[in-house]
């Protein structure tokens, strides 16, 4: 072992990409393990890598974590970008969650029937600009500072990053209403660790594409 964390999941976003956010975000490199066939999923079930048979999969500090959000917390906690004190953390954690509710959406709009695709866009347009992007545009109004919680940087402040740059991908007009977020935007993207995880090469992955959904459907088919 390199000692490097190891991600096992797909060749894609999904469900690894907020952890590969945070974890490039904090300036930790890691390795990754690509799932391609069923049988390689499988495996991982028999041989007891998966405690609730399902990926994402991180290897780190000896564990075999499963579940996002668990993976998640753990990583931002390690390397402080999870608050000073229970009430930032709670703040954060509430940040995150409701980021992660607009993420879910832009996560299944690859796997949309066609004729639904048109339908899902307006809904994902709706709902960032009516109901979360509005929240962080006036958290970051009212107290005037660079970052969500407690005037430094944290795992909500990746969360939002990533999440207004995968809504820009399908509505690139997104954030003309909210200046706050555009300040925000492009403060993120300067910060040397995000500016390093934006460069082309990064470990950062493409939008889903045909190939990513028919691998996801086959890797995991029932």
């Amino acid at each position: 072992m390199s000692g490097k964390p190891r991600l096992t999941y797909l060749n894609g976003r999904g469900r690894m990409e907020p952890i590969r956010w945070l974890l490039a975000a904090a300036g930790v490199e890691f390795e990754e393990v690509y799932l391609e066939t069923k049988e390689q999923y499988d495996k991982l079930i028999k041989d007891g890598f998966l405690l609730f048979q399902q990926v994402p999969l991180v290897e780190i500090d000896g564990m075999k974590m499963v579940q996002t959000r668990a993976i998640m917390s753990y990583i931002a906690g390690k390397y402080n970008l999870y608050g000073k004190d229970l009430k930032e953390r709670a703040m954060i954690d509430m940040y995150v969650e409701g980021i992660a509710d607009l993420m879910q959406m832009i996560l299944m709009f690859p796997f949309s029937p066609p004729d639904a695709k048109e339908k899902n866009l307006d809904s994902i347009k709706e709902r960032a600009t009516n109901r979360y992007f509005p929240v962080f545009e006036k958290v970051l109004k009212q107290h005037g500072q660079d970052f969500l919680v407690g005037n430094k940087f944290s795992w909500a402040d990746v969360q939002l990053m990533e999440a207004i740059l995968a809504v820009e991908e399908k509505v690139p007009a997104v954030l003309s209403g909210f200046p706050q977020l555009q300040v925000f935007k492009t403060k993120m993207s300067n910060m040397p660790t995000i500016k390093k995880f934006l460069q082309p090469g990064s470990p950062r992955k493409p939008p889903p594409d045909a190939h990513y959904v028919e691998t996801v459907l086959k890797v995991f088919k029932k």
